[in-house]
């Protein structure tokens, strides 16, 4: 443990350097696949060390020696473990942090899911698509059983009738991928460890690359999803930002945001990325991404074995069979 339990503490740095990267340079099904296990193999490996490291410090109490029905020598404890005792406790400190408020945005994401199923059950008609008579320049998915797809008559006086058939495949991507459950996982991850958000910021923009890519091989026309988008966006500019509008968090828009926005920012990207050929082949990042997940894993397995053999050794030399 002296080495592997802390590296996994490490590696989200340099994994926050490579999200946007990992976002642009690869196709964005596998980048979205990527950033999100990713994220959660980093934050699982990061909460598990501190887990471990706070172990450490636990088995040096003698009251707690005393009150186990597994009992082990304190003062071996004390002598090989590897950790201090205030790096131990800093560590517990954390990881009871960490726990807190993963389980509170887990809390959150559930329930901005079962208010997302609710708001797509109650709206009007059978059909999956449902057209608001709304001057506002609007498109969003609405994840549920089914989930709905929303557009405004504002949205459908910007675009043309092939326009239209890119928006509907663009939303409709959205509902049949499952892109809201990668968001939340990617969410959860950074709400564990706060140095994880820029991918999931990231995963917020391959979704919406992958939905594009979509659209593009629905209608065999990507500059069109491309010019589809600009104008989508020109029109919510145009549009006035209406006070107490309110939508589901779990929504999904063409343009990536649920409220009229300034242009610059991900909707230029991904225009760009539409003008510009598709990679096909694997970025340096994407592969340094990958690395460094399956090292933290790897790093923290190695911590955990090293936590069990010397909680193997504490229990021995309580019973005589170790040395103290």
């Amino acid at each position: 443990m002296h080495v592997a339990v802390y590296l996994p503490l490490l590696f989200p740095l340099p994994a926050a350097l490579l999200a946007r990267p990992v976002g642009e340079r690869l196709p964005p099904r596998p980048a979205t696949w990527l950033l999100t296990v990713g994220a959660l193999v980093l934050a699982a490996a990061g909460t598990a060390a501190l887990g471990m490291l706070a172990v450490t410090g636990l088995i040096r109490i003698p009251l707690l020696a005393r009150l186990s029905h597994h009992h082990w020598s304190v003062l071996a404890a004390q002598h090989h473990d590897p950790a201090s005792l205030s790096t131990a406790l800093l560590a517990g400190t954390l990881a009871a942090a960490v726990t807190l408020l993963a389980g509170r945005m887990l809390w959150l994401r559930a329930r901005t899911l079962a208010e997302a199923a609710s708001e797509a059950a109650c709206l009007p008609g059978n059909d999956q698509l449902v057209v608001l008579d709304d001057p506002a320049a609007e498109a969003y998915a609405i994840p549920g059983r089914p989930g709905r797809i929303v557009i405004s008559t504002g949205m459908l006086d910007a675009l043309d009738p092939i326009e239209h058939q890119v928006l509907l495949a663009h939303e409709r991507a959205h509902l049949s991928q499952r892109h809201h459950l990668f968001v939340a996982c990617a969410q959860l991850a950074a709400a564990a460890n706060p140095l994880l958000r820029p991918l999931a910021h990231a995963v917020g923009y391959t979704v919406e690359r992958w939905a594009d890519e979509t659209a593009g091989a629905a209608v065999g026309d990507r500059a069109r999803v491309a010019r589809a988008i600009g104008k989508a966006a020109i029109a919510s500019r145009r549009t006035a930002d209406q006070p107490g509008r309110r939508l589901p968090a779990a929504v999904l828009g063409f343009l990536g945001r649920l409220r009229p926005a300034p242009l610059p920012g991900p909707v230029p990207r991904r225009v760009t990325a539409l003008l510009a050929p598709v990679p096909r082949r694997p970025a340096w990042p994407a592969l340094v991404l990958g690395a460094l997940a399956l090292a933290a894993a790897a790093c923290a397995l190695e911590a955990g074995l090293d936590l069990d053999a010397l909680l193997d050794l504490v229990k021995r030399a309580a019973t005589g069979h170790g040395a103290h």
